[in-house]
């Protein structure tokens, strides 16, 4: 009897910590708003297009830095900035791997 218990325990658990686990994987691939500052250029390790659909309500570049992840407006300038700054510094780095 004890078991039993001890079995439907530990699978309610086990669903609560998956159910929990699926949720916040899926809104740390969402941007529901814009973060207010930016990581400078040389912190950034890429970034990703973000745009509107059935889980994301806004359009967001997704800066990749050390430790998190930074929403951004694709519409500010500073935004269009840091990501051309990131693609000239990658394509610098991809350019010296080749020689």
């Amino acid at each position: 009897m004890a078991s039993r218990k001890t079995c439907l325990m530990v699978a309610l658990c086990s669903l609560v910590i998956i159910i929990n686990l699926f949720d916040s994987a899926q809104s740390a691939s969402c941007c529901l708003r814009y973060s207010k500052r930016q990581p400078p250029c040389k912190r950034i390790l890429g970034y990703t297009i973000q745009s509107i659909n059935n889980a994301c309500d806004i359009n967001a570049i997704i800066f990749h830095a050390p430790g998190r992840f930074v929403c951004a407006d694709p519409s500010k300038p500073l935004t269009q900035k840091v990501m051309k700054c990131f693609d000239e510094m990658n394509r610098k780095t991809n350019n010296n791997k080749k020689s």
